[in-house]
């Protein structure tokens, strides 16, 4: 496969990515999160490369405990041929370096919106904060990311340390995932400890039919993706 491999963050709001799959990994111990990650990138850098598959983003959370794998595709439909087809054999080859990975399954988001705080620099990501909210129904979802994007004190009066906040709903209507970005762990760890944070939860415990699931820290460990000349024919095909 030609893939260009880097530590570079996703560009979670390119317009051709039609679904994300969000898949958690429990491994354990940091040095398996290595493994396991570097396992992952060299399967998908020597196998044939599936048709539709943009993105492929692994970060390793700062307990050492997890890996999460976030991927980019034109559509369900291209991500499912390859579940069916070339996955199983990919999984066997990861396990075989990495054995006893929990994997708890695959979510499958559409990308809802994005929020970067104004007048603020360019800055690069060293961290990425994932918080996922349990919810009752798709009607939920809608008024849960409504609720923090336009009322919300963490982005609207948000920490300076806050790059932007990917808003994720899942397809099956059941959960949201705020996919955030920041400057990095000490920045999220003091968001956390102020009178904004405790605000904003206040505001999603008001909310009926949502249960907070948690947030995990993570930073990049790896990342691939299909060369622009291979999307553009995709296209065309």
């Amino acid at each position: 496969m030609n893939l260009a491999t880097d530590a570079a963050f996703p560009d979670v709001t390119r317009a051709d990515a039609g679904t994300i799959l969000v898949s958690p990994w429990i491994v354990g111990t940091p040095q398996r999160q290595h493994a396991a990650i570097n396992a992952t990138l060299a399967e998908w850098t020597h196998a044939p490369l599936p048709q539709g598959f943009l993105s492929l983003s692994c970060f390793a959370s700062t307990d050492g405990r997890t890996v999460l794998n976030y991927a980019q595709w034109t559509s369900d439909g291209a991500h499912l041929a390859f579940m069916q087809t070339a996955r199983p054999a990919l999984v066997r080859e990861i396990d075989a370096v990495v054995p006893g990975i929990e994997r708890p399954g695959v979510t499958r988001y559409r990308l809802d919106r994005s929020v970067v705080p104004k007048d603020q620099p360019r800055r690069t990501p060293t961290a990425m904060i994932a918080v996922t909210f349990d919810v009752d129904n798709a009607a939920v979802q809608r008024t849960l990311i409504d609720s923090l994007v336009t009322t919300g004190p963490a982005l609207t009066d948000p920490h300076p340390g806050l790059i932007a906040a990917h808003f994720h709903a899942s397809i099956d209507g059941r959960r949201v995932l705020n996919y955030s970005e920041w400057t990095d762990i000490a920045a999220h760890a003091d968001f956390l400890a102020s009178a904004t944070s405790a605000r904003t939860r206040a505001i999603v415990e008001t909310i009926p039919g949502v249960a907070l699931f948690g947030f995990t820290r993570y930073r990049l460990h790896g990342s691939l993706a299909a060369p622009a000349s291979r999307i553009l024919a995709q296209k065309t095909e």
